[in-house]
């Protein structure tokens, strides 16, 4: 069930219109019932590992919370039980997503050294959602077993926790010391909440089929002409698709947002005009901000963060490079995601050496050069180099992005043209981006619209919902984080 759909529309009515009779006890209930008959309109039996996620870090978080952590049988039964849940959660997550590639990829190192291995093929398919809700429930039990929170006692707010369905399949990421609160309190629905809640459903929707939607013919046209494609065809294709999975994805998250507000619950930000950032470093603190700080608190730190590593802090490197190489294989089982995770984890490690170089006396090449116009350099640089990590996230195999950058690079004149009108048309793009991310950056807020006069939003409104229907496809296209 699509949130830019006919049924979700429907499905949506109803849940609010049930949701507001109930007692806040009543609506909990409810919410977990609506969400997996969401989560079940995809497969009904992928209902079946979210129940048993929920139930095992349920339990494993009751028992860690009835231990003495000063005593020596507490600490080693409250490792344990640790232990259950990131085996059970990654050991489904690593089945269900990986299963396919570590066996091709192990068929194809043995073929390599002359050996014909005689592997087990087995179609596995991906229950939508699974990385996001096992991240979610993991952060839970590794919180417990920090410390760092309590157990919950009531089984349907902790199945909420998991299984919420405006952010279920494609996050945020929430904490449980954030979403977990908000569902043991009464929520009230007031109009200022009200306008937000629908303002960033609006705004989520024209990212989506407005911008992501639109472009994507031109980008399936671009990367299908990896290995052959003229080079501005095939830069103009990067561009859109860096437009593309941003309008997406973004677009997802303010819908998630906004309907959640609908019901008086609070999510994340997840962005924050990413491509505004002056460093790869600054990029991750706006771009799929969940996963960057759950990546940060439980992979990097533990790993050691940026402590050690003498002079030249290379654990720090070596910490930044196995943590980016990990979210690229969690986005998905391909090489290639793990080269644009490897990419991410070398560009950061690059940016914390230069900025451990700037000794007393650093001489900075561009400072005689105005500040505006200093960070539109460096904002300019950033974005090429994500434009170049998007290239393998895209590429269906690493054979088309090689060929694909190679092709840039190069200056190769091959198929495709663009022209004013191939060049229009990512400026149009560009603009229609420029005009949510501008006012949202100055404004430090999301729903900056909703504090103009009432005649400009109108307007802005009705030219959103015009563009929405002149550029969104004829059919329903699933969201691209659903596949993760």
């Amino acid at each position: 069930m699509l949130f830019n759909t006919f049924e979700f529309a429907v499905f949506f009515v109803l849940v609010l219109g049930v949701y507001y009779c109930l007692t806040r006890r009543a609506q909990n209930v409810m919410l977990l019932g609506a969400s997996y008959l969401f989560y079940g309109w995809w497969d009904w039996r992928f209902c079946g590992l979210l129940l048993a996620s929920t139930l095992v870090d349920y339990l494993v978080g009751r028992v860690m919370a009835a231990q003495d952590r000063d005593t020596l049988r507490g600490r080693r039964v409250r490792r344990a039980c640790l232990g259950v849940s990131l085996t059970v959660n990654l050991g489904l997550l690593a089945f269900f997503k990986y299963f396919g590639f570590f066996v091709e990829s192990a068929a194809a190192l043995l073929e390599s050294v002359g050996l014909q291995p005689n592997m087990p093929l087995l179609t596995v398919l991906l229950p939508v959602g699974i990385s996001f809700y096992t991240f979610q429930t993991l952060s839970y039990t590794i919180d417990v077993y920090r410390g760092q929170r309590g157990a919950v006692k009531d089984p349907v707010t902790f199945g909420l926790y998991v299984a919420y369905f405006p952010q279920l399949v494609a996050g945020p990421i929430e904490r449980s010391t954030r979403l977990i609160p908000q569902f043991e309190r009464d929520r009230v629905v007031d109009g200022e909440r009200l306008a937000g809640g629908v303002w960033l459903i609006l705004l989520g929707l024209f990212k989506k089929m407005a911008i992501a939607d639109a472009v994507a013919p031109y980008v399936d046209e671009a990367f299908a002409a990896g290995q052959s494609g003229d080079w501005l065809f095939l830069l103009c294709g990067a561009w859109l698709f860096a437009l593309q999975i941003y309008g997406d994805f973004s677009g997802y998250t303010d819908m998630a947002r906004g309907v959640s507000r609908l019901l008086g619950i609070e999510l994340g930000v997840n962005f924050r005009q990413p491509y505004f950032a002056s460093s790869i470093t600054e990029f991750w603190r706006r771009w799929h901000i969940s996963l960057s700080g759950w990546l940060r608190d439980y992979l990097y730190i533990p790993l050691g963060g940026s402590r050690g590593g003498g002079r030249w802090g290379w654990k720090t490197y070596r910490n930044l490079l196995l943590t980016m190489l990990l979210g690229g294989l969690w986005h998905g089982a391909a090489w290639t995601f793990i080269i644009w995770g490897g990419l991410h984890g070398l560009l950061l490690a690059a940016h914390k050496a230069w900025l451990r170089g700037k000794q007393p006396g650093y001489h900075d090449p561009l400072a005689s050069v105005g500040s505006f116009l200093k960070r539109l350099v460096f904002t300019a640089i950033t974005f090429h180099l994500v434009v170049l990590g998007w290239v393998f996230f895209r590429a269906p195999d690493l054979t088309t992005a090689w060929a694909y950058v190679e092709g840039i690079v190069t200056l190769r004149d091959g198929e495709g043209y663009v022209g004013t009108m191939g060049l229009g048309r990512v400026a149009f793009f560009v603009g229609l981006v420029l005009l949510i991310d501008v006012p949202q950056a100055l404004g430090r807020r999301h729903e900056v619209a909703l504090a103009w006069p009432w005649p400009v939003r109108g307007a802005l409104a009705g030219v959103m919902l015009i563009l929405i229907c002149l550029l969104g496809p004829s059919d329903d296209t699933p969201f691209l984080y659903f596949q993760f």
